[in-house]
């Protein structure tokens, strides 16, 4: 154990040399100030301008899209800061108050596992400091404000509290989660990175004028120990964007269904509902456990226990029930467990485990997506919140769709959105998903999964626009309307 720490020592020191050292050179090559011009008379909108930093992809930070969207339509100028391994959202290309900065990756030996975390991960780190540096506080022109996406933590949340300071920039923190409990998630809660993440991110996350969270437990949380923030804190939940609507046209499901599904015939019979679709989104990251929906399918195909429907029950029937309704469940994104779950799924088709239900993955373009939402009859979320205290954004957009969720509810914030029997249900295990889906997609569950579908169309109804007005807007200085 001592090695170990001994070794953590040390890089935990070169990494603050690094630090360090980042700072002497700001200090001595002074980035440019911010510099509040007053507002004229003939002006009808105040003079915004926003940094907006995610350290990962910004194709698939919908939140931070969302957000410069936002900016920009008040007539706030936007220097999107981040990395370009996906396409952006297409309404941020070529916006005029859009500017995408890319970010540069780390060399690829840094980003694979060819060599241990304990060298790979300072190393990255180094990397992630000079490159945000040189983008935050050289390329990209002075902003009023900062917004920056956490986690990821380190190194973001130091370097951009040292470069606000230094260009005179008020920093807004937007809390997705917790780095510090994700990262106990991979490595264990004992490990001495957990331990120092933990106080790295309760100290600097102290360091924002203002902040913003997903929830309400979690605004709860960053007000007491060990965080203690005492700058303002106001909750905006992710709400859907305009580009997930119902769909409640069948020829427009049908054509939808057809083009997603590659297959006309089996869109039509999703339309007919002979067959049930059920959809589900993923990063393929350990922090969504697949193995759960691929054991609850296993169950579902395999479902002897059902009651028949009462037209066909008499008293002297002993056949067995009809099997279960058929089922196409697409499984969409894409990450680093993609390939390794792509060949169970091959397997366990091969094997003839899932009679009934055919299972696929696709990365689908945002248009199509948020269309397959539209279209599908049942959603499923396997979301594990590391922190207990934030939301996936996926359940808000299948609500935006008006469809319906299945998820895991072993978490505080899980009633913040989903709403059990109104909107949803809750599971934690596969037994417990694989009885939702017996109950909802058989036929005598419709009537349950229409007044689900009601409810979630309800939620879905008030928008990303609306929340954002009456919380953000009001932090950056926009005159509502």
């Amino acid at each position: 154990m001592l090695l170990p720490f001994i070794l953590l020592c040390a890089i935990a020191s070169c990494v603050a040399l690094c630090a360090i050292a980042s700072c002497v050179a700001l200090f001595v090559l002074l980035p440019s100030r911010f510099r509040r011009s007053p507002q004229t008379v003939l002006e009808s909108k105040p003079n915004v301008s926003v940094q907006v930093l995610v350290l990962g992809d910004i194709g698939r930070s919908p939140r931070m899209q969302y957000h410069a969207m936002s900016i920009a339509k008040h007539g706030g100028r936007v220097d999107l800061i981040g990395y370009q391994e996906t396409t952006p959202h297409p309404a941020l290309l070529g916006h005029p108050k859009i500017k995408i900065h890319s970010l540069d990756l780390p060399p690829r030996v840094l980003r694979s596992k060819s060599i241990p975390f304990i060298i790979s991960g300072p190393l990255k780190v180094i990397w992630q400091v000079f490159t945000l540096v040189h983008v935050l506080g050289y390329e990209a022109p002075p902003a009023q404000w900062l917004l920056i996406q956490n986690p990821p933590s380190i190194p973001t949340l130091a370097i951009a509290a040292i470069i606000a300071r230094c260009r005179n920039t008020r920093l807004l923190i937007d809390w997705h989660n917790y780095g510090w409990t994700i990262l106990s998630g991979t490595r264990g809660a004992g490990h001495p990175f957990v331990f120092v993440s933990k106080l790295y991110e309760c100290f600097f996350g102290r360091a924002g004028s203002a902040n913003l969270t997903v929830t309400h437990a979690m605004a709860r949380q960053l007000r007491e120990k060990p965080y203690r923030i005492r700058s303002p804190i106001v909750t905006m939940h992710d709400r859907p964007p305009d580009i997930f609507q119902p769909i409640n046209n069948p020829t427009t499901r049908l054509d939808i269904l057809a083009r997603v599904l590659e297959s006309r015939e089996l869109a039509a019979a999703v339309v007919d509902g002979y067959v049930r679709l059920v959809v589900s989104s993923t990063s393929w990251t350990p922090d969504e456990d697949f193995n759960l929906l691929l054991s609850a399918l296993v169950q579902y195909a395999n479902d002897t226990q059902r009651s028949r429907p009462l037209s066909s029950l008499s008293l002297s029937s002993s056949s067995p029930p009809p099997p279960p309704t058929p089922v196409v469940a697409v499984i969409t994104g894409k990450g680093p467990q993609k390939a390794m779950y792509e060949g169970k799924i091959a397997k366990m088709m091969a094997d003839g485990l899932v009679p009934g239900v055919a299972i696929r993955t696709a990365f689908l373009s945002y248009e199509d997506y948020a269309a397959l939402l539209a279209s599908a009859d049942l959603g499923v979320c396997l979301h594990m919140s590391s922190s207990g205290v934030d939301l996936p954004m996926k359940v808000v957009d299948m609500f935006g769709a008006g469809l319906p969720v299945v998820a895991y509810s072993g978490y505080e914030s899980f009633s913040e959105l989903v709403k059990e029997g109104h909107n949803g249900c809750g599971f934690e295990t596969a037994g417990e998903l694989a009885a939702c889906l017996v109950r909802l997609l058989g036929v005598d569950g419709q009537a349950e999964l229409a007044a689900l579908r009601r409810g979630a169309t309800q939620e879905g109804s008030r928008r990303w626009d609306e929340e954002w007005d009456t919380s953000v807007a009001r932090i950056l200085g926009f005159v509502s309307e």
